[in-house]
């Protein structure tokens, strides 16, 4: 009757105790599949305004305007084309270093990458 007890105790108690750890505790995603990669153009501004990463990430802008926006780096390093609604413009920092960007259409829209 004891052992039968514990089990019953234990098949509640470590599912609970699983979920309090994922709660307080999130696994990490890595890498490219981590959401953190991805900046969002919309109400002529980019978020976030200032995105730290490590080196050979990939980052996604996301236009989320209803106007075209041109991403293009300060120092002439990348450019995209002109991003209509939902169109995604990617680039991967291979260097460490801070990569200062603008959009050439609204050249007041102004970001940075950090890479680390």
């Amino acid at each position: 009757m004891k052992s039968k007890m514990l089990v019953a105790i234990a098949s509640v108690a470590l599912p609970l105790a699983l979920a309090a750890l994922f709660i307080t505790h999130p696994p990490r995603v890595k890498g490219e599949d981590a959401k953190g990669t991805e900046i969002r153009v919309d109400n002529f501004t980019f978020a976030p305004g200032t995105l730290a990463v490590p080196v050979n990430s990939t980052v996604t802008w996301v236009n989320k305007d209803d106007i075209p926006h041109v991403i293009a780096a300060s120092d002439g390093a990348f450019k995209s084309k002109a991003l209509d609604t939902d169109q995604k413009y990617s680039y991967t920092f291979t260097k460490a270093g801070t990569y200062e960007y603008y959009c050439s259409i609204h050249p007041k829209m102004v970001g940075k990458v950090v890479v680390q």
